[in-house]
């Protein structure tokens, strides 16, 4: 076998070793260690019910979780106007589930319309957030619920007006509801009971996310989108199929340390909940069927359960709640775990295997936005800064392969020499090399070092909002999707849509040209001796060609000026080789 072919086989067995040893050494420990964590937290949470008396979380919104869905809201709609955040949310029941999230649209077109992210209950497909209080088992007490119509201080929430609930159950408890939000994403939500009974009682604050319009999940471990959350500063992320196979009582989770958060993602939007960090909560993710006007559909809810309170006659008792609604924008994520002390609130952004990269990536380019004012053009610099500090491996690698290629007429020789024994053919290679001082090898490392900053970047592109509909130049709209341009209408010349076309057939204008640059980089490379192996080499230009117009152009633009940048620093070390022993 050719040195090179052993090469090529060398950098794609270690490629693969590297992924199989993340996966068994890294990625399955934690699934185990996540899986004890799991049941040592089932079992405490049984020993603790069986104990003291705590408040099932198969109760948590049981009132709430009938087979119908409330049709007609009787109730005044309170209005919401903040700086991110619109919408409304209405006195039956004092859920939030009108959520509009401004400066977001579901498409680039003219009229589109912005992103709604809670709908209301009584629509066709209701996403929400709700809170109220349970009781212990065996204690009768009428409690506000789904039908409850409160009493508000004022028709709008905003940054500088919070907006009061007040429900008196004339059975000697008065509840307080108090809904705040701040110039974001963040609303805070202040529950409160005031006891005039003669008898004290115990109760446990709860409060919940139910939506019915799950979006299409992308899977192939690309990106998760359904329930998640972080407990005992570990995230869990569960498909919608586990939870709906799960059923109403649903994956529980009781975390030994106070704090963490629940929620449910979709791939750049968040609903979330967090207690103050220093109370502990038990928390669960559940399935259950409603019928809807429109038919029978799976219902999702992600809970939360406070710990039993003790409410005494003439005291008071209390539960703050965050609700974040929003956009998942890194630094609005990263300043809320500052602020309110959240651990890895961060993750509810799926950067992914290369975590430790993709992070850093994107403040990097985010800072480069900050000085160039377009996203492309901070990836372009991003690739420059990548090359210098990847320069020193690159230009070893480089003129290594200019001396292979120097020796190629060299090696040929000798295969022609020694062609029939195989032996005396690599003992004659291998003198060669150590005499002309070339490692055959040395041009794996730069690749094999692109591949995790390949996915890094893909990730950036791929899951940050602040990627979403960001424009480069032309016709280029929007880095993290497609090049729109294809082949196949002359990109954009004849009058007619090729939407109909697979988009790995549909290649567009920046694809072509990181083929191009692919195929001029490989030109200076020493041609492979063997001829199998040079036509494997013939065709990567085409086959990257064809891969790549399925990847954001953001993803292109960054792979297409690597090679340029490639092929620059490596013609230049080419030439002054060829000077050197031409002198």
């Amino acid at each position: 076998m050719a040195p090179e072919t052993r090469n090529l086989i060398a950098a794609m067995s270690l490629s693969l070793a590297i992924l199989i040893g993340w996966q068994l050494y890294v990625v399955e420990p934690d699934l185990q260690a996540d899986r004890a964590a799991y049941e040592a937290q089932q079992q405490a949470q049984k020993n603790q019910t069986a104990t003291t008396g705590q408040i099932a979380q198969t109760d948590v919104g049981a009132g709430q979780t009938s087979t119908n869905t409330v049709v007609q809201d009787s109730g005044v709609r309170i209005k919401i106007e903040a700086p991110q955040l619109t919408g409304s949310f209405s006195t039956m029941g004092g859920r939030l589930d009108d959520v509009v999230l401004k400066g977001y649209y579901e498409t680039q077109d003219n009229d589109a319309s912005q992103i709604h992210l809670f709908k209301r209950f009584d629509s066709d497909s209701p996403y929400f957030a709700e809170f109220g209080w349970v009781a212990s088992s065996g204690e009768s007490i009428l409690l506000p619920d789904e039908s409850t119509l409160w009493q508000a201080s004022s028709q709008i929430l905003s940054p500088d007006s919070p907006v009061t609930l007040t429900y008196d159950n004339n059975e000697g408890l008065i509840f307080y509801r108090t809904f705040s939000i701040d110039e974001d994403y963040l609303i805070t939500v202040t529950d409160n009971v005031r006891s005039n009974r003669n008898d004290s009682i115990t109760l446990s604050a709860y409060s919940l996310l139910r939506r019915s319009d799950t979006p299409d999940t992308l899977g192939l471990y690309i990106l998760h989108e359904g329930p998640l959350g972080v407990f005992d500063e570990t995230l869990s992320e569960e498909d919608y199929d586990d939870v709906r196979d799960a059923g109403r009582q649903g994956l529980t989770f009781s975390p030994q340390q106070p704090g963490g958060w629940i929620g449910i993602t979709d791939k750049y939007w968040l609903a979330a909940l967090m207690p103050v960090q220093s109370n502990k909560a038990y928390f669960s993710m559940r399935s259950f069927a409603s019928a809807t006007p429109t038919g029978p559909q799976d219902i999702y809810q992600t809970d939360m359960l406070g710990e039993v309170m003790r409410l005494d006659p003439g005291k008071q008792i209390s539960w703050q709640t965050y609700l974040f609604s929003g956009a998942k924008k890194v630094t609005a994520l990263d300043q809320y775990a500052e602020d309110l002390n959240i651990t890895n609130f961060d993750l509810a952004i799926d950067f992914g295997w290369f975590y430790f990269l993709t992070k850093p990536f994107f403040y990097a380019i985010s800072w480069l936005f900050g000085m160039f004012g377009n996203f492309g053009l901070a990836i372009i610099v991003f690739t420059i800064i990548v090359r210098l500090l990847l320069f020193p491996l690159a230009n070893k690698s480089y003129k290594s392969m200019a001396k292979m290629r120097q020796l190629s007429p060299k090696i040929q020789q000798m295969r022609e020499d020694y062609g029939d024994d195989r032996q005396r053919l690599n003992k004659e290679m291998m003198e060669l090399y150590k005499r002309e001082k070339v490692n055959p090898a040395a041009g794996c490392l730069p690749i094999l070092l692109q591949i995790p900053i390949f996915f890094a970047l893909y990730k950036v592109l791929y899951v940050s909002i602040e990627m979403r509909h960001a424009p480069f130049y032309g016709w280029i709209q929007d880095l993290s999707a497609v090049d729109p341009t294809s082949v196949f209408n002359l990109f954009g010349l004849l009058p007619y849509s090729t939407d109909f076309i697979p988009q790995f057939l549909s290649i567009g204008v920046w694809p072509i040209l990181m083929g191009i640059s692919m195929a001029v980089q490989m030109r200076l490379n020493p041609p492979p001796p063997d001829p199998i192996q040079a036509k494997i080499f013939q065709w990567m230009p085409v086959f990257f060609t064809f891969l790549l117009a399925g990847f954001p152009a953001g993803l292109v633009i960054y792979w297409t000026w690597n090679n340029i940048l490639s092929i620059a620093q490596q013609w230049w070390i080419t030439r002054n080789l060829e000077k050197q022993s031409n002198a």
